[in-house]
């Protein structure tokens, strides 16, 4: 189902005319209003924090405003937008943070990096995707080392103010002609990587980088109705920056193990379920799996091969309203390879007593045949 995106104009509340600076401000008023943080019992909020960001990347920015005022939504195709709908709150702040001084306001001053994100891989049971289950999940991650812990230095001994930064972790450097020509770039600082201070006695268990190997081990909870490929965030079980600032997170992608009588459509389930020429002509109670063990189908006299029958309630739940959907039932009209005697006089029987002329898909069909018989033979 498609979605309408919303005038970036109006999502930040500017004027089609607004400035640079008009849009910096309104742009820096929203990201605080709806902030995830600022907001606990909001679900919207981060909708909107992600709506201003995307709407501030566009207008802030000559060309694509340009292309957007000209063209709207669509002309943005292949314009290297950030995807900020999987981003975090402090990820989408720190892309920005350098355009303006950062949103808090108050001048240069360090920004404290992100760490690493992890991945792994989470395998469900179709059964378990119907009720949501829980993980164990080991993993290996760079974590701050117990002997120093994290500071890089050996103990006893103390960090010191990176002279090279000034204890920002960044340098900035010019380059250029000066005056319109000149182009200011904010590189992390080549001595202390980052850090804003160094050491001279390094620690010995992890030679100075403040960080080893460790084992983890933490529960994830993967909802119900989860799809293949969607992942589930566990926030804070990522690495930790080397500036001591957010750590990263852990992505659990989550795969589901075929079936091997279901196969799954959305919500829907579809069972192919074979029957006899027989049970199809005079109609039968046939038992068909579900998820939850066996259920009653009633096959009425006359049905056909691939005809369609509904279990309501028998499907899997949706992710976001848990409103379960439907088991699909589809029978498959088997006839028999091989006949005993027996079987086949009482064919030859039924066979002598069959008025195909009278059967009303047959006669449908009979009737054209003949017609289209006798136009190309004449």
């Amino acid at each position: 189902m498609s979605t309408t995106k919303r005038d970036y104009y109006e999502v930040l509340s500017v004027n089609r005319t607004a400035s640079p600076e008009e849009i910096r401000k309104a742009y820096r008023r929203s990201a605080h209003k709806h902030h995830p943080d600022r907001n606990p019992n909001d679900p919207d909020a981060e909708k909107r924090f992600k709506e201003a960001a995307e709407a501030f990347e566009v207008l802030s920015d000559p060309q694509k405003r340009q292309r957007y005022d000209q063209y709207g939504h669509a002309g943005l195709s292949g314009t290297g937008l950030h995807d900020f709908s999987n981003m975090a709150a402090d990820d989408i702040f720190s892309i920005f943070e350098d355009l303006f001084g950062g949103l808090g306001g108050g001048g240069r001053r360090r920004r404290q990096s992100r760490g690493v994100d992890l991945q792994t891989e989470v395998e469900l049971q179709l059964s378990e995707v119907a009720t949501g289950a829980e993980r164990s999940i080991e993993f290996e991650r760079r974590d701050f080392c117990d002997t120093c812990g994290g500071n890089g230095a050996a103990p006893g001994s103390e960090r010191v103010t990176c002279p090279t930064c000034g204890g920002y972790g960044q340098v900035e450097q010019v380059s250029g002609l000066g005056g319109f020509f000149t182009s200011r770039v904010v590189t992390v600082c080549p001595d202390c990587h980052g850090r804003g201070n160094r050491t001279k006695s390094p620690c010995g268990a992890c030679r100075g980088s403040g960080r080893i190997r460790k084992k983890r081990v933490v529960t994830v909870h993967i909802p119900a109705g989860v799809h293949e490929g969607q992942v589930v965030r566990v926030r804070g079980e990522g690495e930790p920056s080397q500036d001591g600032g957010h750590r990263g997170d852990l992505h659990c992608y989550v795969r589901v193990a075929p079936h091997p009588l279901l196969e799954r459509h959305d919500d829907d389930l579809l069972c192919q379920m074979p029957i006899s020429f027989t049970q199809a002509a005079l109609g039968a109670r046939i038992e068909v799996p579900t998820l939850t063990g066996r259920a009653d189908v009633t096959v009425p006299a006359g049905t056909q091969h691939g005809q369609m029958f509904r279990l309501k309630g028998y499907g899997l739940p949706d992710l976001r309203t848990g409103r379960r959907g439907d088991e699909v039932v589809r029978v498959m009209v088997e006839i028999p390879r091989k006949l005993d005697a027996r079987q086949q006089q009482l064919l030859r029987e039924f066979a002598d007593t069959e008025d195909r002329a009278v059967l009303p898909e047959s006669k449908g069909f009979l009737e054209k045949l003949m017609d289209y018989f006798a136009r190309t033979e004449n």
